[in-house]
């Protein structure tokens, strides 16, 4: 695989599993060494970044908390010296229920996580970034950045702010070489998924029938999303909403 990462860094929240754990893989598969970083330890990510003869180091962070992003992001110019690329992965869906029902307890943590969270991290990030010259953000959304879901108050309207957010500071940012945009995903096939379905074949077959292509997606589709907004093949593109949803925002 082309190299097209080598001698840059790449910062990746919520790299333990699924979309963040793949796209972590990616940038090191592309020669970025990536600073892998979530709310539990994970070696597994890490082992086999260096199978692969990469480099790559994990950092405890909890996104909610700004100390620890302040660390995290410390921790990757300490080790590596320098930043050039962040995916802000990190994200929670919360408790179902629609607006009346949802809990003080449940607004702040999906808020604090998915819209907050990110909002730290570009704070850190973009310092460290611009000191390259050149480089690439892209933010976690999702498809509910995009269109409602019932029963989901604070995770759509977390995921509408980051949309939101990531305009903005693409926007402040754009004649200074940091280009800043955010995906969204449709319906991956993650741990997330796997709650809402609880394994059920049928709620499984349901998601699949709401989708022009009749499928889920894969964490590496969403992950090879990212490795293009952060290359240079995405030179031009700055502040857009990619949904990656096999067609299910189309309709």
């Amino acid at each position: 695989m082309e190299q097209i990462f080598k001698n840059n860094v790449a910062l990746v929240t919520g790299s333990s599993y699924g979309i963040g754990k793949a796209t972590a893989i990616a940038f090191a598969q592309r020669g970025a060494k990536v600073v892998l970083s979530d709310w539990k330890e994970d070696i597994e990510t890490v082992r086999i970044i260096h199978e692969m003869g990469g480099e790559a180091v994990f950092v405890l962070c909890d996104v909610s908390k700004e100390e620890d992003v302040k660390a995290m992001v410390q921790t990757a110019i300490r080790h590596f010296g320098r930043l050039d690329y962040a995916f802000n992965n990190a994200g929670v869906e919360g408790e179902p229920g629609a607006a009346p029902v949802c809990t003080n307890e449940n607004w702040e943590k999906v808020i604090g996580i998915n819209l907050t969270g990110a909002w730290y991290c570009m704070k850190y990030q973009i310092p460290e970034i611009l000191k390259q010259g050149k480089g690439a953000i892209v933010n976690n959304a999702s498809i509910a950045g995009l269109v409602g879901f019932q029963g989901m108050p604070a995770y759509v309207a977390s995921k509408h702010g980051l949309v939101g957010l990531t305009k903005n500071v693409a926007l402040d940012f754009a004649q200074q070489g940091l280009r800043v945009n955010v995906v969204c995903p449709g319906v991956i096939q993650t741990p997330m998924i796997d709650r809402f379905t609880g394994g059920n074949e049928e709620a499984i077959e349901q998601f699949k029938a709401r989708k022009p292509m009749g499928r889920i997606g894969q964490p590496e589709e969403i992950a090879e999303t990212v490795m293009f907004l952060c290359s240079d093949a995405s030179s031009f593109i700055t502040g857009q909403a990619i949904a990656v949803d096999g067609g299910w925002t189309v309709q």
